[in-house]
């Protein structure tokens, strides 16, 4: 019995999927905790889950991040049982808001921004879309918008935070086989025209 000689580029292949589904995994397993978490206002969370969302675009790119994000919005909510409930509308309205200002901000400027600034704007657009989704359909008084600017602060604190994370992980998993690092064997590594230009981390 003879056995074939398992392609390189296949297997990186194989290796990128599964970390893509590790990330997703995580990500949902994250959201789920922060919605344990005690919290002052239903809108008010850490964003450790937007991490993975990071990572996922600058590993995978935009169409990675959007997977990562929404799933673990939709399987998260699924799982605590707060599906289509008010705050689920505000997980969906910031994590869309976010995400889209992150792959465009990326797409753009992806020379001249790192995760922690991709991550800050995340952090502008999350709060931006749960404060109008909040007085939309929670407490819709003029009042409210009163504690955008401290709501603005904590999120962009988070966020600076997050992209930090983001930055130490990527520069982790860069080095990693499936990711064309140092230690992969030549047809373990993308091809030069797969891989994108460095980014300037702010």
């Amino acid at each position: 019995m003879t056995s074939s000689a398992v392609d390189p580029a296949e297997l990186a292949a194989v290796r990128r999927r599964i970390f893509l589904a590790l990330f997703t995994a995580l990500a949902v397993a994250l959201h789920t905790l922060e919605f344990l978490l005690p919290s002052p206002a239903p809108w008010f969370r850490l964003g450790f889950a937007n991490t993975l969302t990071l990572t996922a675009l600058f590993l995978y790119g935009p169409r990675a991040a959007w997977g990562v994000s929404l799933a673990r919005i939709f399987i998260g909510s699924l799982v605590v049982g707060n599906l289509f409930s008010p705050g689920f509308l505000l997980s969906l309205s910031g994590g869309v808001v976010a995400t889209a200002l992150m792959t465009l901000s990326h797409l753009l400027c992806g020379r001249f921004i790192g995760p922690v600034g991709v991550s800050a704007l995340g952090a502008v657009g999350h709060a931006g879309g749960q404060m109008l989704v909040a007085w939309l359909i929670l407490v819709r008084h003029p009042g409210l918008w009163q504690l955008f600017p401290f709501f603005l602060l904590f999120a962009l604190g988070t966020g600076i935070a997050n992209g930090v994370a983001a930055d130490l992980l990527l520069e982790l998993l860069r080095g990693h086989r499936a990711f064309g690092g140092d230690n992969a064997p030549p047809g373990d590594r993308p091809p030069e025209s797969s891989q994108k230009s460095p980014s300037i981390p702010l």
